[in-house]
């Protein structure tokens, strides 16, 4: 896995050893984020369910001003944090260690673009979209991305508060954008 463009660009990030992350695969990221292009320079971008962090360094590489990296298991914080070492990106990353429904509080600023990654069929999305339908640093310009199984339901993402605005499939995982209704 590497970072795709920006400052930091094809620089190598390293992975959680094991199988209970699951990063982001390059192309699939190339996508998201040429997609994005337009709403990550100077933007905050909250990356949940972090796992490597290598969609917020994607976002600081491309111009975020700040990113969140909110994760709960050590070894992938551990691999955040030697990430954002490796990168530089220290001075614009807030590592948050805590599950994402306690640190969703901890985020003390409006996010621009709110990425989630949670384990498919745990039921976690709909749970955090729920906190986030309330929480102060979603506005209704805040952008929520959330990454699941192709064959995932997304009418439960409706029934929390939130629209889709578009949905982009790929072979094995897909990619659900929201906003808050108003």
């Amino acid at each position: 896995m590497r970072v795709i463009a920006g400052t930091a660009r094809s620089l190598p990030l390293k992975t959680p050893e094991g199988m209970d992350t699951r990063p982001t695969t390059d192309r699939i990221k190339e996508t998201l984020f040429n997609m994005l292009q337009t709403k990550v320079g100077g933007s905050v971008f909250v990356d949940l369910f972090s796992g490597s962090g290598g969609i917020g360094i994607e976002a600081i590489s491309r111009g975020a001003n700040k990113a969140y990296f909110v994760e709960y298991d050590k070894k992938a914080l551990a691999c955040i944090k030697d990430n954002l070492n490796f990168t530089k990106f220290n001075d614009k990353a807030m590592v948050i260690n805590a599950d994402v429904c306690s640190a969703v509080d901890r985020i003390r600023e409006e996010a621009d673009i709110i990425f989630m990654d949670p384990p498919y069929e745990s039921g976690l999305d709909v749970a955090v979209l729920r906190l986030l339908k309330n929480a102060s640093c979603v506005t209704a310009d805040t952008l929520i991305i959330v990454e699941a199984a192709l064959n995932r339901d997304i009418k439960e993402f409706e029934e929390c508060g939130f629209y889709v605005s578009k949905e982009k499939k790929y072979k094995t995982n897909k990619h659900v954008f929201l906003y808050k209704e108003c």
